[in-house]
C-alpha cells in the first residue's frame, strides 16, 4: 500500500495549492514537510504564472496542530543522555524559522484557509501570510508554556502586536480561542461561514487575473464577497480592560499579584491556568514578548532560535511533552516548580548568542 505524501502541492489556474496532509496527526508539521514547503514556496515566488498561494489542512479536524514536538522532545532527552547528537533539535527549529521568515517576506498573496485546530507551528505557517480566513470550527492557541516551551514560530513578533495585552494573556495562559476572538486579536483577517469556504477556494482557483491590478487587491475582492460576521460571543472583549491592566507588567510575579488583587472569577480562572504552566516558560515568554515588540521579524527569529536551543538542554520541555503526549498523565513536574525559584540569571542565559550557530536571516 502506497503511503500518501505528508504534504501535497498542486497548481490550479494562477494559484499554488498547498495541503498539509497528516489528518490523523492533526496535520502536525514534520521536518520533511517544512523542507518541502520552504522549497516549493521559493519556486512559487519566482514563477510569474503563480499569482497567489493557498494553504489548508486535510480533514475536518485541523488546519495544523503544531510541530511534531514529540519527536523533537525524544531527541532532546536522548541528547541529554548522550545517546543522540541533537541534529533534529538543531535542524527542526532552524528550518522551521527559516520557513516562517519566507512566509513573512513572501511577495505574493499567501492565503491560509484555517479550518479546525491551529496551534503552535500551525500559527507559524499561517499568521505571517497576507490573508488568514477563519471559520466556525477554527480553534486557535499558543499552548507552548503548557509544555515547557515558549510561543515560538514568530510568536515574539505576532503576540506583542495583538491589541493591548491580549498577546501576553494568550501566551501565559495557553488560552484556546474561537474564530470570533481570532478576528478580535488580528489573527483572522476574514471570517467565512463553513458552507462558503469551498466556494471561496474554488473561485480563487478559477478567477481570471487582471494584470492592471495588484494580486492582493484581486484576492481581497474575492474573499470579501464570501465574508460574513463571525459566529459566537467573544470571551476576550468583555475582559479586555482587566487583561490590559493585569498583563501590563514586565514581571510574571507582578502579573500574578495584579490578578490576585483583581479577585474576580475571571482573574481566579486565569491564575489557575498560569499555575499549571512551566514557571521557566512563563518568564521566558514574557521577556520574549516584551523584547519582540521592538524587533524586526528576522531579529525575532534569531532570538527564538536561541531560546529553542537553550530549552532543548533543560528539563521542562521533555517533561511537558511526557505529561501531555507520552505518559499522558497531565501531571508535569516542573523544575523549578515555583515562579519565585526561577532566577533571572537562568533566564538571561537562554537569550545569549549562540555565536557561529546563531540563526541569521
Amino acid at each position: 500500500m502506497t503511503q500518501e505524501p505528508e504534504i501535497l502541492f498542486e497548481v490550479r489556474g494562477g494559484v499554488g495549492l498547498v495541503t498539509l496532509n497528516r489528518p490523523a496527526a492533526l496535520n502536525a508539521l514534520t521536518l520533511g514537510m517544512i523542507r518541502a514547503l520552504d522549497a516549493r514556496l521559493a519556486a512559487f515566488a519566482k514563477e510569474p504564472t503563480i499569482k497567489a498561494v493557498i494553504i489548508t489542512g486535510a480533514g475536518e479536524r485541523a488546519f495544523c496542530s503544531g510541530g511534531d514536538v514529540k519527536a523533537v522532545a525524544l531527541e532532546s532527552k536522548a541528547m541529554q543522555e548522550g545517546t543522540a547528537d541533537g541534529a533534529l533539535t538543531r535542524d527542526f527549529f532552524r528550518e522551521e524559522y527559516v520557513l516562517n521568515h519566507r512566509i513573512f517576506t513572501f511577495p505574493k498573496p499567501y492565503i491560509s484557509l484555517v479550518n479546525g485546530i491551529v496551534m503552535g507551528g500551525g500559527k507559524g505557517v499561517s499568521a505571517h501570510g497576507s490573508h488568514r480566513v477563519v471559520t466556525e470550527s477554527t480553534l486557535f492557541a499558543m499552548p507552548e508554556t503548557n509544555i515547557g516551551f515558549f510561543p515560538d514560530v514568530g510568536g515574539g513578533y505576532f503576540l506583542p502586536r495583538c491589541p493591548g495585552q491580549t498577546g501576553a494573556y494568550l501566551a501565559l495562559t495557553s488560552k484556546r480561542i474561537k474564530a470570533i476572538d481570532t478576528v478580535y486579536i488580528g489573527f483572522g483577517t476574514h471570517y467565512v461561514a463553513p458552507d462558503a469556504m469551498t466556494a471561496l477556494r474554488e473561485e480563487l482557483c478559477t478567477m481570471k487575473w487582471d494584470d492592471t491590478e495588484t494580486a492582493k487587491a484581486q484576492v481581497d475582492a474575492v474573499i470579501e464577497k464570501h465574508t460574513s460576521e463571525p459566529a459566537g460571543t467573544s470571551e476576550i472583549a468583555p475582559h479586555r480592560e482587566q487583561i490590559d491592566t493585569c498583563f501590563a507588567h514586565d514581571r510574571v510575579e507582578d502579573i500574578i499579584a495584579a490578578l490576585q488583587a483583581d479577585g474576580s472569577e475571571w482573574a481566579n480562572e486565569t491564575l489557575q491556568a498560569m499555575y499549571a504552566m512551566s514557571p521557566t516558560s512563563l518568564k521566558i515568554a514574557l521577556r520574549q514578548i516584551r523584547m519582540g515588540a521592538n524587533m524586526p521579524f528576522a531579529q525575532v527569529m534569531t532570538m527564538e532560535y536561541r531560546l529553542s536551543q537553550a530549552l532543548m538542554k533543560g528539563h521542562d520541555f521533555y517533561e511537558g511533552i511526557r505529561a501531555a503526549l507520552i505518559d499522558k498523565d497531565r501531571q508535569p513536574k516542573w523544575q523549578p516548580p515555583r515562579i519565585n525559584e526561577v532566577s533571572d540569571q537562568d533566564i538571561d542565559a537562554c537569550f545569549q548568542s549562540l555565536g557561529e550557530r546563531d540563526l541569521v536571516l
